[in-house]
């Protein structure tokens, strides 16, 4: 099978199940041998900040000496990304045999009627492949929600995490904070503690530490009224957090409470026998870098990329931009698909921009760029559609001026293409 093969394979999944639970995904893994038993954990669920947590977890166990797993999604340039060690993805190759070995056990599966979905198969190979590799830790991101992701199949984490909780897919999770919040505390496994990000809204926190004290959880969630930092230039963060000091290369204020939360999630992997040291700790998160969140692809000419896509993003975003480009040109390029509430994430950004072009991301429900053009137009932001990927970098580039900047967002299928465009964009000037 060649790489190719295999991502067709992928891709030809359905993206949902047709009802909930993990049924599936425990036959599955039992046909191939439990490979999820051979295996420690730390399990991070939440709306916003499951890659960036799961990812500084990931730099600080590797920075200890450990063969550390990562399983993360959405991807932005390449599939593979999904599923590292050490930092490093999957090979194409490797993933291709990989597929080859799981799709008999799937295949089986779908001829009794059990259809596997995309995501569940994806599980499946990351957790065959750590397996395989023999890894020692693997941090392993959930894919939407927490009780019915394929995720949840792993039984006894080391220790588990919810990143900050807000509206996002309403439709599966449901229509409240609260009803979010019970889905993705379906994590949390009898024992094993948790941390929680610091700023959750009341009725979310409330859900929390109710449903801990039913699987008498002990809660670990860090105190913001401890934690100091300053912006550091256009490089990140200079952070000090109960007497110890790092350096955090993710921009965004969001990031500084996420980096809380990666320091809980190492304490506890110390206090369960793993010799992490406060170094270690300094050195990953240091380390940690994250294509498409606030990412700055060129400072001349300055071009920003994040995949925010939900109204919290939006809030992030903006203030982002508040921070770091105060008082500039900003021209964005906008995509965003339709499960999303589209409204809601504009009105945070739309203030900051003076120009907008919309482009169509490359998704299966991609909102048209017309119809996303007279949406940001209602807001009276001065719009137009985009002729190609291509020519909106270049129009955008050129409407900032030398000392503006192009901010593209909306959704990471727009991100991942729209990095590639800006690296051939930039090629042409040289």
């Amino acid at each position: 099978m060649t790489y190719s093969q295999a991502l067709d394979y992928i891709s030809s999944k359905l993206r949902f199940g047709s009802r909930p639970g993990l049924e599936r995904m425990t036959v599955l893994l039992e046909r191939l041998g439990r490979p999820q038993d051979r295996l420690k954990f730390v399990h991070v669920a939440g709306t916003n900040g499951k890659g960036s947590v799961c990812t500084m977890t990931a730099c600080i166990a590797k920075a200890a000496g450990y063969k550390t797993g990562l399983y993360i999604s959405p991807y932005v340039s390449d599939f593979c990304e999904r599923m590292q060690i050490n930092n490093q993805m999957i090979s194409h190759s490797a993933l291709a045999r990989l597929v080859e070995q799981v799709k008999p056990a799937v295949d089986a599966m779908e001829a009794e009627g059990m259809i596997i979905t995309e995501f569940e198969l994806n599980t499946a190979l990351a957790l065959v492949w750590f397996a395989q590799e023999n890894c020692d830790l693997v941090v392993l991101e959930v894919g939407l929600g927490g009780l019915y992701d394929a995720t949840n199949v792993i039984e006894n984490p080391l220790v588990t995490a919810l990143v900050s909780i807000s509206f996002d897919h309403m439709s599966v999770l449901g229509r409240t904070l609260s009803e979010i919040a019970l889905n993705k505390t379906g994590i949390f496994k009898q024992g094993c503690p948790a941390v929680i990000y610091p700023l959750q809204a009341p009725e979310v926190m409330e859900v929390i530490r109710r449903e801990a004290a039913k699987k008498n959880v002990a809660l670990v969630i860090p105190d913001p009224r401890l934690c100091a930092y300053s912006v550091s230039g256009l490089t990140g963060y200079q952070v000090k957090y109960e007497g110890m000091s790092y350096s955090l290369s993710l921009m965004g204020e969001h990031q500084v409470y996420n980096s809380l939360v990666a320091v809980e999630i190492a304490r506890l992997l110390r206090a369960q026998g793993y010799p992490i040291t406060d170094e270690d700790i300094r050195t990953g998160i240091h380390a940690a870098a994250i294509p498409a969140r606030f990412e700055i692809l060129s400072r001349e000419p300055f071009i920003i990329v994040d995949g925010g896509h939900n109204p919290s993003c939006g809030e992030v975003i903006a203030k982002a931009v508040d921070t770091y480009l105060a008082g500039k040109k900003i021209i964005g390029i906008a995509g965003m698909i339709a499960d999303k509430d589209v409204e809601n994430t504009l009105k945070s950004v739309l203030p900051y921009l003076s120009h907008v072009i919309t482009l169509a991301p490359e998704s299966p429900h991609p909102i048209p760029p017309d119809q996303l053009a007279d949406q940001i137009a209602a807001f009276g932001n001065t719009v137009e559609v985009g002729r190609s990927y291509y020519s909106a970098v270049k129009k955008a580039v050129s409407l900032a001026g030398s000392e503006g900047a192009v901010l593209i967002f909306g959704s990471f299928y727009l991100a991942g293409r729209m990095r590639k465009e800006v690296n051939r964009f930039l090629k042409s000037l040289k």
